[in-house]
């Protein structure tokens, strides 16, 4: 479908227009940036290299370690009181809290099938023998 004449025409022409809007923007930027083929930039350009430095990943990184290497102690205790441990089986929290991303509507279904599956387990499956129906009789 797309190998008719008029799409490969289309194409080509993309391709030509591509190349030649890429040297417009491409001298565009040069001008914006005040960079000319000499190396020559003008009064603004230096006000500008004033407010912004650039700054290498290498030298990012190795201050990231030196930050973490420093406040790794005191990290740790602000990040232990404030994880919390929930329950796989009740979806709680240590405080009886459920999760913030947890819907009322969600909150309630899990509360009714836990019910029921505690109301299951109480239930034993088994017959009752004489004894404890003779006893069941008594109470």
């Amino acid at each position: 479908m797309a190998k008719s004449l008029r799409s490969k025409w289309k194409r080509k022409c993309r391709a030509i227009k591509r190349e030649r809007y890429g040297a417009k923007e491409l001298e565009r930027l040069k001008k914006t940036l005040c960079i000319d083929e000499y190396g020559s930039q003008d009064a603004e350009m230096a006000e500008i290299s004033e407010i912004a430095t650039v700054v290498d990943a290498k030298t990012i990184r190795e201050n990231e370690k030196a930050k973490k290497t420093e406040t790794d102690g005191q990290k740790m205790d602000v990040e232990s009181s404030n994880v919390r441990v929930y329950n796989k089986k009740t979806l709680k929290d240590q405080y009886g809290n459920y999760p913030i991303w947890m819907s009322l509507r969600k909150i309630v279904k899990h509360k009714k099938g836990r019910a029921k599956a505690e109301k299951a387990s109480l239930k034993s499956h088994k017959r009752l023998t004489r004894k404890q129906k003779k006893k069941a009789k008594r109470n």
